[in-house]
């Protein structure tokens, strides 16, 4: 079985972590949209069929928060899953994608010999990212048109 171990930084605020554990229940219970493309790029080209790729789904987190990534990994390897694709939640790439992560990991393989791990690449500049992007751009420029229009005060 094939599990999804969605993990985020940590934070000491609520609201951050709230938001790593939203995404996995998501990714975990929602079904694929497959008419979604984004900028210019084909709806679901590739990748599992199917409305929910993962056997289980965990959140977890590199520090401060719990759980942290060798209860997530426990977790899942626990639920039976034995291929683990994990998913950092970071904009970029940088020293945690590249060394802490991995060394996690393979910390938490080595209590579950059975199971092996995949990381994927983080958001970065994809292309999907840069339509997010002006969306939110788009919003605050309304909001700017909105704020002129009915001024306060």
């Amino acid at each position: 079985m094939r599990g999804l171990l969605v993990i985020g930084h940590g934070s000491r605020r609520d609201e951050a972590n709230a938001t790593v554990r939203e995404l996995a229940r998501r990714l975990a219970t929602e079904p694929r949209q497959d008419t979604d493309g984004c900028a210019g790029r084909p709806p679901h080209s590739g990748g599992p069929a199917g409305p929910r790729p993962w056997g289980a789904v965990e959140a977890a987190f590199l520090e401060v928060s719990r759980p942290d990534i060798d209860e997530g990994y426990d977790n899942l390897a626990d639920a039976g899953c034995t291929e683990i694709v994990v998913y950092p939640f970071f904009l970029f790439g940088g020293n945690h994608t590249r060394r802490d992560l991995p060394a996690a990991l393979e910390e938490a393989r080595g209590r579950h010999p059975t199971t092996r791990w995949i990381l994927s690449e983080p958001l970065g500049l994809h292309a999907c990212v840069i339509e997010a992007v002006r969306a939110r751009l788009d919003d605050t420029l309304r909001e700017l048109v909105d704020a002129a229009d009915h001024p306060t005060g």
